[in-house]
Parts: C-alpha cells; structure tokens; sequence
C-alpha cells in the first residue's frame, strides 16, 4: 500500500511537470524549433555535420516533442499503459538530460528552453532538474511490474482527445503567433524603458591583500589592495532588453525607430521569406501614406537583398538591417507586423493575420 502511495505520487509529480513544460511550448512551437536550431548547429560544428540537415525538420520535431510530452504527461497521470508510457518518458528525459548538460558543460546554448520563454533557467538549472526527474523516472522504471494500468474507457479517450487538442493547439500557434507572449518585447512593452537598468546596478569588488581576500562595496583607493574580480549584486535589476538595435549602412537609426509611430514589418530571413500574403502588407503599406504612421522594413538580411524586396513589392518604405535572433525573438512570423508607439508595443501581427489599415489607424487613435 505504502508502495503504491509512493508510485502515484511520483506520477503525479512526474506527470504534472512533463505536462506543464509541453503546454508552455505548445504555446510557442516556433520558439521551440529555434531552440533545437540552435542545438543542431552546435552538434553540426561539435560532433557530425550531419546534424546540420535537421534544421529544415525542427519544427516538425518540435510539434511531436511538446505534443508528447503532453500526452505522455496525461498517460502518466491517469495510468494508461504505463510500462510504454515509462519507457517514452525514460527516453525523453535522456535526450534531455544530454542536452542540458551539454548546454552546461561547454557553454554552448545558454538556454535549454526547458520551459519556453516563461520560466528561465540556467544550463546548470536546467541540468539539475532533468536529473530529479531521470531519478524519479529511475524509480518508477525500476518498479514498472508493480505499475497498475487503468482500462476505464473515460481514460484511454482522454488520451486521445489530449493528443488532438495539442496537435490542433501547437498548429493554431504556429498558424498565428503564441496564445500567451512570455518574451521582452510583448505587447504593451515600453522598449526604451525596458532598455535601461531598473534600478541603479550594484557591485562588489574582490581583492587581495597580504594572501587574504576583501570584499568592498566601492573600489579601494588603496593600491597596495590585487584586483580579483568584479560581481553584480543585483542582476534583477540589469535590462529586460539589451541587443534592440536598427541600422543600415547610414548609421545607426534604433532611437529613430522608438519614436513616433512606427509599423514596422519585420523579417527574419529574406531569402525564407513567405509571400503568399505580402499583397495584405502591400495593402497596409498603401493605406497608411500619408497619415503619420510610418511603414519601415527590418530585416536579417543583407542590404541589397532588402532594397531588392522594396524595389519588387513597390513599397514606399525605408529600410533597414536588425539582429535574427532579436528578431525572430521579437517576431514568431516571417515577416511580420509590429505595431510602435514612441517604443511601446502596441500590437504584434503573424502576416496570416495582417491588419487593414484602416484598423492601424484606429489603433494609434487617427
């Protein structure tokens, strides 16, 4: 009896966190593609070049991780197949657990994405939490032959429809944008404000001094004192936001780009760029000449490769070169539409969903 206490709790600790974290990247697949494009890079340089050809099925893969995770959640919690739905999780958790340490060992990808945008963890945080779970997972596959499977009917259709309801969830995000937006440039963010500390940062200094060390507040005038090294005391405080940068040949135009109304149409990758719906941008950029919203283009992309797009779309728009990262950080569509407001984010668009601009304008109160 004792036992099998101890076996459901497990499962449901086990169960509830696998759900938990699949449900936060149901919510933002694309996200999570990003995050394995960046591990099949590291691997393609570090291990085979062969992990290189993944990249074009991330988010594929992506879609049937947090999918499983979700459903092998589920399974876990209601006892349905149990020894399968171990054996998945055991699985699961090694690739995982391979993944963080890797990000921990070699400082390789500095964020696993173990539970998306919403919660951040360290490489060694993240490390540390897939081993309790393989620990647990451990436990539960030791005693996998005293596992009770649940036959209800109720059980295995919950399953199911949990399987249909992440597909269709996971779809509809990548489709649109996230349901809920957990990163730094979320609608109703202030950019400038979220640029600067919010509060003034602290230091400490760690010197030596006759073999012993000292640690100080200020920077010690006296000289006799060996500089060791330098720790922020409140690294709660550092920016939200530190690579928000706008340029182009011209110079440097990201404090332009947070003043006065801007819409501005953000691309990742010209070269991947989708166009099945560039006439509802065209559209919105006609619309908008001439009423004190300005359209500018801002892309990862070389600048020839951005002047070629404005030229063969006709857009009246100036355009200019940001970060990919920052951008596909900023924007889960290729392109997509921000909407600003002397740097507050006032609306975020997937280009399924390109507003009119009729509807721009309502926005900003024309």
């Amino acid at each position: 009896m004792f036992k099998q206490g101890m076996l459901l709790i497990i499962r449901m600790i086990v169960g509830g966190l696998f759900i938990f974290s699949g449900l936060i990247k149901i919510n933002d697949p694309v996200g999570t593609a990003i995050k394995l494009e960046e591990y099949f890079d590291v691997f393609s340089n570090d291990i085979a070049s062969f992990f290189y050809l993944f990249k074009e099925f991330s988010l594929s893969i992506a879609v049937v991780l947090v999918v499983l995770e979700v459903v092998l959640g589920i399974m876990l919690i209601l006892g349905v197949r149990l020894k399968v739905t171990v054996w998945a999780l055991g699985l699961m958790i090694l690739f995982f657990t391979f993944l963080t340490f890797y990000s921990a060992y070699f400082n390789k990808v500095t964020d696993c994405g173990c539970f998306g945008d919403a919660i951040k963890l360290t490489p060694w945080e993240s490390f540390f939490k897939d081993i309790f779970l393989l620990i647990l997972i451990g436990i539960l596959f030791f005693f996998r032959k005293d596992l009770v499977n649940n036959y209800q009917p109720w059980a295995t259709w919950t399953v199911r429809i949990s399987v249909i309801v992440s597909v269709i969830l996971a779809i509809t995000a990548i489709r649109n944008l996230p349901f809920i937006d957990f990163r730094a440039y979320k609608e109703g963010v202030n950019i400038p404000l979220a640029m600067q500390p919010s509060a003034p940062l602290e230091y400490s200094y760690v010197m030596k001094k006759e073999g012993k060390e000292f640690v100080f507040d200020q920077y010690p005038t006296d000289e006799s004192y060996e500089f060791l090294e330098m720790n922020l005391n409140n690294e709660e405080a550092l920016p939200k936001i530190s690579d928000f940068a706008i340029w182009n040949t011209e110079g440097d135009f990201t404090e332009g780009i947070l003043t006065g109304d801007k819409a501005l149409i953000m691309v990742t990758n010209i070269s991947k760029l989708e166009t099945s719906n560039l006439t509802e941008i065209d559209e919105m950029i006609k619309g908008l000449k001439g009423s004190g919203i300005e359209a500018v283009l801002v892309a990862a992309s070389s600048e020839t490769e951005i002047h070629t797009l404005i030229d063969s779309r006709n857009w009246d728009v100036k355009g200019y070169q940001g970060d990919a990262t920052v951008i596909k950080t900023i924007m889960r569509s290729n392109p997509g539409v921000m909407l600003l407001q002397n740097g507050v984010v006032l609306k975020k668009y997937h280009y399924r969903n390109t507003p009119d601009p009729e509807v721009v304008k309502l926005l900003y109160g024309r």
